[in-house]
C-alpha cells in the first residue's frame, strides 16, 4: 500500500509499505478521508519530540472497517468509523475525574502510532479501550467525519468558557478552527460573532463561507478599536484566540467586556511562549482566562452528532480534496493559507 511517512523535518516521503494486519485487540480500517491541519505543517517543518521516524502522518481520520481482531467486539467489516486523535489512558487520576484532555499519559495517532495518510491503518487497542472509535452517523460523509476531530477541540474550548445564549463572541484567526468556532458559537446561541484575521485574503475566503457578523482585518484596522466600536465600548463577552499569536492573546484582554471569558485556544511557539499580561485588568474586570487543549473521546462523539443534525455544517469548509499522492501539495495549501480545510482521500 501507499503511505506518507515523516522521516525528518522537510523530508516527507510517499512510499510503499506492507499492508498491516489487525492483531487480537485491534481494528484495521480502509482510510477514506484524513484531513490536514496546521499541526501537520509544523511537523513537516520542525518534527515533534514524540515522533520517532519513520512515522505515517495524519490524525484527522475516517474510514471503513475491513478487519476486526479476535478480541474485539461490536465492530464488523463495513462499519463506517471516525478515529480520535488524542488518546488518553483512561485510568489516571485526571481521566477518572473526567479531565481526559489533561491526561499525562496521552498518546496520539500520527505521533505514537501510524496515522491516516495511508490506504490502510490499524486502530490500536488503546483507542478501543477509551471508546475512541466512533460510528459515523448516517448521512455524514467520510470527509465530514474527518473534520469531527478538530471540531471536537473547538467544542471543548467553547464548553470551558461557556459560550451561550446572547453572547457577543470574537474569534481571532480565520483558519479551519476559526471557522468552526464561528459556526459553533452560533449553534450555542451567540447573538453576534466577529471574525478577526491578519491576512485580508484568508479573511475574505473564510468570511464568504461562515459569514460572521463582522469581518475585521487586523492588518488594515485596529482590531481592538473595531470590536469596541461594534459593542458600544463595552467589549465582547467571549474572545477565542484561534491563532498561534501572543499579540492576539494580549489584545484579547483589551477587547473583552467586564466579566468576560477568554479562551487561549491556539498554543504559542515554543521559543516565544510568554506574553505581557496586565494582571490588574484581569483583577478589576473579573475576567476568566481559560486554556484549551485538544479533545476527549466524548467530544468527538458529540462533534459527529452536531455535524449529523445540521447544527454545525462542515462540508463547505472542505475547499480541497486531494488523493494521497498529492499529500505534500495539501500540506502546502494549508501552510500558504490558500484553503480552509484540505482533505486527503487515499
Amino acid at each position: 500500500m501507499k503511505v506518507a511517512r515523516f522521516h525528518a523535518p522537510g523530508d516527507i516521503r510517499l512510499e510503499d509499505a506492507p499492508e498491516p494486519t489487525a492483531s487480537a485487540g485491534e481494528v484495521k480500517i480502509r482510510v477514506r478521508a484524513c484531513s490536514t491541519c496546521g499541526t501537520d505543517v509544523k511537523i513537516s517543518k520542525f518534527g515533534h519530540f514524540r515522533i520517532v521516524p519513520p512515522r505515517v502522518m495524519g490524525h484527522e481520520i475516517a474510514g471503513e472497517v475491513v478487519e476486526v481482531g479476535s478480541d474485539v467486539t461490536g465492530w464488523v467489516p463495513g462499519d463506517r468509523v471516525q478515529v480520535i486523535a488524542a488518546i488518553p489512558c483512561g485510568t489516571c487520576r485526571d481521566c477518572l475525574a473526567g479531565h481526559m484532555t489533561a491526561c499525562p499519559n496521552q498518546v496520539s495517532m500520527g505521533y505514537d502510532f501510524d496515522g491516516g495518510f495511508a490506504e490502510f491503518m490499524i486502530v490500536p487497542a488503546v483507542v478501543l479501550a477509551v471508546d475512541g472509535l466512533n460510528r459515523i452517523p448516517e448521512g455524514v460523509s467520510f470527509a465530514e467525519a474527518s473534520v469531527a476531530e478538530p471540531f471536537a477541540c473547538a467544542l471543548n474550548a467553547q464548553e470551558l468558557v461557556h459560550v451561550g445564549d446572547g453572547d457577543v463572541v470574537v474569534v481571532v484567526g480565520s483558519g479551519p478552527i476559526g471557522c468552526l468556532h464561528v459556526r459553533l458559537a452560533r449553534a450555542r446561541g451567540a447573538a453576534r460573532v466577529f471574525l478577526v484575521e491578519l491576512s485580508r485574503t484568508r479573511l475574505d475566503l473564510a468570511a464568504a463561507i461562515v459569514t460572521p457578523d463582522a469581518a475585521i482585518c487586523s492588518n488594515e484596522t485596529d482590531a481592538v478599536e473595531a470590536v469596541m466600536a461594534l459593542t458600544d465600548g463595552r467589549g465582547a463577552d467571549v474572545i477565542i484566540t484561534a491563532a498561534a499569536s501572543g499579540a492576539a492573546q494580549e489584545d484579547a484582554l483589551r477587547m473583552v467586556a467586564p466579566g468576560g471569558r477568554i479562551s487561549f485556544f491556539g498554543g504559542l511557539p515554543k521559543d516565544k511562549p510568554v506574553i505581557a499580561l496586565d494582571s490588574n485588568v484581569v483583577h478589576y474586570k473579573e475576567l476568566m482566562i481559560m486554556g484549551a487543549n485538544g479533545s476527549s473521546p466524548d467530544h468527538n462523539k458529540r462533534a459527529l452528532a452536531l455535524i449529523a443534525d445540521g447544527s454545525v455544517p462542515v462540508a463547505d469548509l472542505i475547499t480541497h480534496r486531494l488523493p494521497l499522492d498529492q499529500v505534500l501539495e495539501g500540506i502546502g495549501v494549508v501552510s500558504r493559507g490558500e484553503g480552509i480545510k484540505v482533505t486527503i482521500e487515499p
